[in-house]
């Protein structure tokens, strides 16, 4: 009994209740001063929060339960309409609105460029990743450079810069999408013959995962050569991407996921996963390396870790994981957003007639016409607006988190707001893009045209690569990627969605990947359409 008058009066804020509790225990009435002290919890400590979570009057969100905060409106609110609810209450309760739920703790949701200047730049050392996420999101990332921080992160990030601005690896890479782009157009000029129509997602998805195999490890997984196969590496990795995704929302998930099954469907998903990527790293080493260009995996090979020794094959493994997500599923999602939003009714025609014009003047035409090189890739600059006008709007990464490592004052309003240690910072790409306040009153309306005025964004008003020094190594590999698939396809194709009325929904995941695909119709530029 004395420890719970103990706690009670270094935890209570109310003097009332600390004396009932103080009254009950000299009466000797152990039950009813337990009963006071729950009553305590429900009714002031946890009222509106998740236990365990500082009380935040200060702070503007939705409701919560007593003891469980938020946990039922996060886990019970549909995945394709997490982020349209982000808009909602961002037009409800302005640039920062707060949650709880247990085992994550409180959210500081915050929509402003200055502040995400401030905790991804300024103050970048208070905010990590955070113990909390790197659990939720090992079985994909392991120990790779999105999922850690301090000396681990700091490593790795600089052994990744210099492979990424190596020059050779940038020329060869640029070979890899253009071949991997010409298995796409003879597809879909087959498709077009026939009349069949194409998912594009499933597509893009197939293609960059080819793409980033032939980089990465120097071998295509092979997606593209059977289009209407399923890859059992594929298959498990957007399963496990869905499932680590979904952690976030599920409060207590490992016992969620041991009870209604999913801890052995992680399980397998991993095993194929790991075992797909160790399989090449070890044939990697018994048999060697004898290209003339290096990939990823080699140029790792060839370097060494913080302490000067090389890389495990677990860090190996790691490190391509991590890149993969990176460099497959953002830009294909990219790519099938910028497809929707091209091609949907309430479109401006002259967008992709624009974008073909530019593409013919730099590549001319498809029968005598250049192939893609980093050099035509500079002079697309339409092309590059109307990816980065699709990432705007539909950001690869919707929403992101960090911890805050130190108490803060996150620069909002006259006298700031506070964030204490333990509390996660959260913004949502997609609900910035979208914010008025932040593009304007045209912001929601898909305008390439936006991008060509000169002025640069910076990269807390569209961080949708980042910002700061965890910005993507990537943006311009994954720039030059989609530049050269939709150079060759619209060089050769025009497209027309099966149906261009309504949004398509977007599924589970880290990323946005289009929950259904995009279903098109593909037709030869140079042949007549009936009307």
């Amino acid at each position: 009994m004395d420890t719970v008058i103990e706690y009670v009066s270094h935890a209570a804020k109310s003097s009332a209740m600390l004396k009932l509790l103080q009254q009950s225990a000299t009466k000797g009435n152990a039950t009813r001063a337990v009963g006071l002290y729950i009553l305590y919890l429900v009714l002031y400590r946890y009222s509106n929060n998740s236990i365990g979570t500082r009380r935040r009057r200060d702070l503007p969100g939705p409701r919560g339960w007593p003891l469980l905060g938020n946990l039922i409106e996060m886990a019970t609110l549909p995945f394709d309409q997490i982020s349209q609810t982000h808009d909602l209450y961002y037009e409800k309760y302005g640039k920062v609105w707060t949650f709880t739920v247990p085992g994550l703790g409180r959210v500081l949701h915050v929509n402003d460029p200055d502040c995400l200047e401030h905790v991804l730049k300024t103050n970048f050392w208070a905010y990590e990743k955070g113990k909390v996420l790197q659990e939720s999101l090992f079985d994909l990332l392991g120990n790779g450079v999105f999922a850690v921080d301090g000396h681990h992160w700091r490593w790795q990030r600089k052994l990744a810069s210099h492979i990424f601005n190596v020059k050779a690896f940038r020329d060869y890479t640029n070979n890899v999408f253009v071949h991997e782009s010409e298995i796409v157009c003879a597809y879909f000029d087959k498709m077009a013959e026939q009349g069949t129509v194409v998912d594009v997602h499933d597509i893009f998805l197939k293609f960059t995962l080819d793409s980033f195999g032939e980089v990465s490890f120097g071998q295509s997984f092979g997606c593209l050569d059977d289009p209407t196969k399923e890859v059992k590496f594929a298959v498990s990795f957007d399963r496990l991407n869905a499932q680590c995704g979904d952690r976030l929302f599920k409060g207590p998930w490992k016992l969620v996921e041991r009870l209604n099954g999913d801890a052995k469907i992680v399980a397998f998903d991993r095993q194929v996963i790991q075992e797909t990527a160790l399989n090449i790293i070890r044939a990697r080493r018994a048999n060697g390396y004898d290209r003339k260009q290096k990939d990823l995996l080699q140029l790792f090979m060839e370097a060494t870790d913080e302490d000067g020794q090389p890389l495990t094959d677990e860090m190996l493994m790691d490190s391509m994981l991590n890149f993969i997500i990176a460099g497959r599923d953002t830009t294909a999602q990219a790519l099938s957003w910028m497809f929707y939003l091209m091609h949907r009714n309430q479109s401006d025609p002259q967008i992709k007639e624009k974008l073909t014009a530019e593409i013919d003047e730099v590549l001319g035409a498809k029968e005598d016409g250049l192939k893609p090189s980093y050099e035509t890739y500079k002079q697309m600059r339409y092309a590059e607006a109307c990816l980065y006008e699709a990432l705007r709007l539909y950001p690869s990464v919707p929403r992101n988190m960090k911890q805050c490592v130190q108490d803060d004052v996150l620069p909002i309003g006259g006298k700031g707001v506070k964030i204490y240690k333990g509390e996660f910072f959260a913004w949502s790409p997609w609900t910035m893009g979208r914010a008025e306040a932040i593009w304007g009153p045209d912001a929601k309306m898909y305008k390439p045209d936006r991008w060509m005025t000169g002025d640069k964004n910076s990269a807390t008003k569209f961080p949708a690569f980042h910002a700061g020094p965890r910005t993507c190594l990537g943006q311009q590999f994954a720039t030059l990627e989609a530049v050269t698939l939709m150079a060759m396809l619209f060089q050769r194709f025009e497209f027309e969605l099966v149906d261009p009325m309504n949004e398509p929904p977007y599924g589970p995941g880290l990323t946005l990947p289009v929950k259904h695909g995009l279903p098109v119709r593909v037709h030869r530029r140079d042949e007549p359409r009936a009307i």
